[in-house]
């Protein structure tokens, strides 16, 4: 059976903290007209700390991401690995957390990756034969994405965990192979273009290191959240969106953008939040947070989550930072929602919800449950595991391949590419 819609989805695995569990990607397969669905889960050996998943535009090709130092391709029909590359042949690295999670598609067989301080342009034709392109300018650099145009580069960054706090993003000049430090007052991870301009959108990811220098086993701060509007080619911000810390917008992960909205989804808060982009002042919450019910029947997740937690921190030099992760997720013990996409004729949202180990459809614009399925349990996928064991299989970030839409959002207007500028970088 054919379906019109494919969401594929990064797996971590099980456990609380996804940076270095496993590595895997499921594929889940929608048609809404007479509501089929099917889906495939695979797991990769000799890989950790898969993260995100990207398609390359032909749609044959996907790539996995992963904090574990790995360029890795599979057959989007089969999720069969086609190949894949270790990125320390190119470029070391100076934390086990700077991987390859995200990369760029500039073509059907060649995407940008950050490998140690570089951007690299890989080609599926020549993988073990990277070119580099320049040095991108971060600490520690994460999402990901081409403007418009096709001519800048942009990428949020993480926090290092020996240089410390971030508080930039990225804008790489394809061109001119030349990179911009953006430096804002938060961190931000995660990034989207502006649809038909060359700006993006930053959202804040703001965390705290254990016992005041441990950047690597981070714990969520209750800070006020941002999302900053910023013009690539002049690394200008915009326009800016700040909200108190009491509003559960708090650990972001998929970002995507409507005709209308900015849409994210927040692992920590249960939420996928819309900000309106016409006066990036008013927004609204789709909320994800499981009841008292919900989490009672998910008991093994909520153990799991109890004990990766207080692992992670001393309860006596860190309490305040399990109180704020408490008050964070407005007492419930799972995590939540961290892939969300929006359909290309922006009619139904897809969202996974790690904690519950479900995927839901939503209608769009006006945000009613279309289908919610409960995913298959890990244990159906590795034998080893007992019953009581933790059976999330770790959603993660994202991609939606859908149908293009029959006509393109009236609001939008085109700003024409440069004359005989080139799409990707020179050779």
């Amino acid at each position: 059976m054919d379906y019109p819609y494919a969401f594929h989805i990064a797996l971590d695995g099980n456990g609380l903290n996804g940076l270095e569990g496993r590595a895997g990607v499921c594929v889940f397969r929608y048609d809404p007209r007479s509501g089929h669905y099917a889906y495939d889960i695979q797991y990769y050996d000799g890989m950790s700390g898969g993260h995100a998943v990207s398609v390359n535009p032909n749609r044959r090709v996907g790539f996995l991401g992963s904090t574990g130092q790995h360029l890795m391709f599979y057959d989007t029909a089969t999720l069969g690995e086609i190949e894949r590359v270790s990125t320390l042949r190119f470029e070391p690295t100076d934390s086990s957390l700077k991987g390859s999670t995200h990369v760029a598609w500039l073509s059907d067989t060649q995407a940008v990756a950050a490998m140690g301080d570089g951007l690299w342009l890989a080609d599926l034709e020549r993988l073990d034969k990277a070119e580099r392109l320049g040095s991108h300018g971060v600490k520690l650099p994460h999402a990901m994405k081409t403007t418009a145009s096709g001519r800048y580069l942009v990428y949020g960054g993480m926090d290092h965990p020996g240089r410390g706090e971030a508080c930039e993003v990225g804008i790489f000049d394809l061109h001119t192979r030349t990179a911009r430090r953006v430096e804002l007052p938060a961190t931000c991870w995660h990034v989207v273009c502006h649809p038909v301009e060359d700006r993006f959108y930053a959202l804040s990811f703001r965390v705290r290191p254990q016992d005041g220098r441990d950047w690597h086993e981070w714990s969520i701060a209750q800070f006020k959240e941002y999302a900053f509007e910023i013009d690539a080619e002049t690394g200008q911000v915009l326009r800016h969106w700040a909200a108190g810390h009491d509003t559960p917008a708090h650990i972001n992960s998929d970002v995507c953008i409507s005709d209308r909205e900015l849409i994210y989804c927040n692992g920590a808060s249960g939420t996928i939040v819309m900000i309106d982009l016409a006066d990036f002042t008013s927004y609204r919450v789709l909320d994800e947070r499981p009841g008292l019910r919900a989490q009672l029947r998910a008991g093994r997740q909520v153990l799991r989550t109890a004990v990766d937690t207080l692992s992670r921190g001393s309860v006596v030099t860190n309490g305040h930072h399990h109180l704020r992760a408490l008050r964070v997720a407005r007492g419930a013990l799972l995590d939540s929602v961290y892939a969300c996409q929006l359909s290309a004729d922006q009619s139904l949202l897809f969202t996974a919800n790690r904690g519950l180990n479900s995927i839901t459809v939503y209608d769009y614009p006006g945000n009613t449950v279309r289908l919610r399925v409960r995913m298959p349990e890990l244990q159906e996928f590795d034998t080893g595991l007992r019953w009581w064991s933790d059976p999330r299989l770790g959603f993660h970030h994202s991609t939606l391949l859908s149908p293009p839409p029959s006509t393109e959002p009236a609001r939008w207007t085109r700003v024409p590419a440069e004359p005989g500028a080139p799409v990707g970088p020179p050779h």
